[in-house]
């Protein structure tokens, strides 16, 4: 066929979905109207997961009576919750996990240097005295995962406070 100069006819398997364009891609083509979070593309008002590949998919939302209807709500609300991904959650460190990890540093540097063995901690009062009048206190774990996973780091961290001061 291809001697004789005919063409063969278009594969009609050829999917027509845009290969190339990324989640961020979209949201700088629609605007405030969406959010990309690991990798997922987001409508903002409904907190919906949407196909970044077909653009056709996100016009349909856009236009659906879903959409307006949570886009009026969302406006009244003026208040811009964003959904997220999982692990966008899970790497976040919030105020409070920094503050809990302090405390469990303080609490075996505290043990350490007033010589209280470890296992002193599992004692039912002085869990109680813990949790009623340290704040965060009920967050101290066992002896057995303060010796896996907080000694070494005060360990470490005293270790260079020492070879500081010999220099």
């Amino acid at each position: 066929m291809e001697r004789f100069g005919v063409k063969s006819a278009p594969s009609r398997n050829r999917s027509k979905t845009a290969l190339y364009v990324t989640p961020q891609d979209r949201v700088t083509e629609f605007g405030s109207e969406l959010h990309e979070d690991g990798g997922k593309l987001f409508c903002t008002s409904c907190n919906v997961v949407l196909n970044h590949v077909r653009k056709s998919a996100i016009n349909d939302h856009l236009k659906s009576k879903t959409h307006t209807k949570r886009k009026a709500e969302f406006e009244e609300q003026n208040i811009r919750k964003k959904q997220r991904t999982l692990t966008a959650s899970l790497q976040c460190n919030s105020t409070a996990q920094t503050e809990k990890s302090s405390v469990i540093q303080d609490f075996v540097k505290m043990c350490l240097e007033a010589n209280i063995p470890l296992e002193k901690a599992d004692h039912p009062s002085v869990r109680a005295f813990l949790s009623r009048y340290v704040k965060n206190g009920s967050s101290i774990p066992k002896s057995e995962q303060l010796r896996k996973a907080y000694l070494p780091d005060g360990y470490d961290n005293e270790n260079q406070l020492i070879n500081t001061e010999d220099r």
